[in-house]
């Protein structure tokens, strides 16, 4: 693999909600009884979620913490029982309207750093699974950086929270590929565009783990960067078997409906490890010769399961954990805000990044 990280942005919504409000938004959306509210606030506190980040004005938030409706906006929930929220198509237009802006903003902290001129970028990887449409947020990059009309694009799409791996390594084939090479990577997700509206408690916990957020990449083939640049070794995947349904993403009428099973963590402890072994075996290490961790935290259990199945100590999740509790799970971006504050601190190389998606799969990539 040839790819060397020059330059990495991250970018955050303006609107934050405490878990504290974030409670009483699920209570005043989903909940249908005094039962169902009483039993959110634990589901929330398990989280480990102190903060998120939300693609709405703030007024549109304290509509729905106060009961009014001053805002008009069609996310404000309704007052019968069966309030599925607003259309896919409502969705997709907000999606349409704040994905662009935020992402830009991720991708311009990645192009100052890395000090690579807009018009000198010759491939351009976005991805996304929480929006779509056409032209799409590329073009719109494209637009609001001056990148070369000629930079050539490709999309990565539906992958859920492993995205950005799938789309450095589409990066790091380029930069193999063209030793001319300048890539931006850019990934944005809206999650809480998808917030269930109607009470399911499996669906309450994607409520209560998702938030929104944007993060980019600038790279280039190995062989042009500096060497005390984090620069892609190899990268590996894997479908854990008959494991299909634990882990789903559907284009539903009424946004995009995540499943989830409690059987995700029991998945990832019984089939990561072996599957690890063999991988890094062909690569000449052992889990040992791993000097430090970028998981991506799906969730505490889940960071509870690699620990498990890795024979990991909180050391080597620490990070993980501490952007779960600032920023919640914002899907595809999460990775690269863990490898950005990692790369800051100097961590210890090689590092593993892990990611988990539908599948249920893991993506993995090491860097040196």
């Amino acid at each position: 693999m040839s790819f060397s990280i020059l330059g990495l942005g991250t970018a955050l919504p303006g609107t934050a909600v405490s878990q504290a409000d974030a409670v009483k938004i699920a209570t005043r959306i989903c909940c249908r009884s005094n039962d169902q509210a009483e039993w959110l606030p634990n589901l929330y506190q398990q989280t480990g979620i102190a903060k998120r980040h939300l693609a709405f004005d703030q007024d549109v938030v304290s509509d729905i913490l106060l009961g009014t409706s001053d805002s008009g906006s069609v996310f404000l929930p309704g007052n019968g029982q069966a309030d599925l929220g607003p259309t896919t198509s409502q969705r997709m237009r907000h999606y349409k309207e704040r994905a662009s802006p935020l992402v830009r903003d991720a991708a311009a902290r990645a192009l100052h750093e890395s000090g690579v001129p807009a018009k000198d970028f010759t491939h351009l990887v976005t991805v996304s699974c929480t929006g779509f449409y056409a032209p799409g947020v590329d073009v719109q990059i494209i637009r609001d950086l001056s990148l070369s009309a000629s930079v050539e694009r490709t999309h990565v799409g539906f992958m859920g929270c492993h995205g950005a791996l799938n789309g450095l390594r589409v990066a790091a084939a380029y930069g193999s590929a063209f030793p001319g090479a300048r890539i931006l990577v850019c990934a944005v997700e809206l999650c809480v565009l998808h917030y269930h509206y109607v009470w399911d408690p499996k669906r309450m916990v994607a409520n209560a783990l998702f938030a929104d957020g944007a993060a980019a990449v600038v790279g280039v083939p190995r062989s042009a960067g500096p060497e005390t640049a984090w620069r892609v070794v190899t990268t590996g995947a894997c479908v854990f078997p008959n494991s299909e349904y634990a882990m789903t993403w559907d284009v539903g009428d009424h946004g995009f409906v995540m499943s989830l099973s409690t059987r995700v963590p029991d998945l990832i402890a019984a089939h990561l490890r072996p599957w690890l072994e063999r991988w890094l075996g062909d690569q000449g290490m052992q889990i040992g010769d791993v000097a430090s961790w970028a998981i991506h935290p799906g969730g505490p259990r889940i960071l509870d399961a690699v620990e498990e199945s890795l024979g990991l100590d909180a050391v080597a999740t620490a990070t993980s954990r501490e952007v779960l509790t600032e920023c919640g799970n914002m899907s595809s971006p999460t990775i690269l805000f863990i490898i950005d504050r990692m790369r800051r601190c100097n961590a210890p190389r090689p590092c593993l990044a892990l990611g988990f998606g539908p599948g249920l799969a893991v993506e993995a990539m090491l860097f040196e």
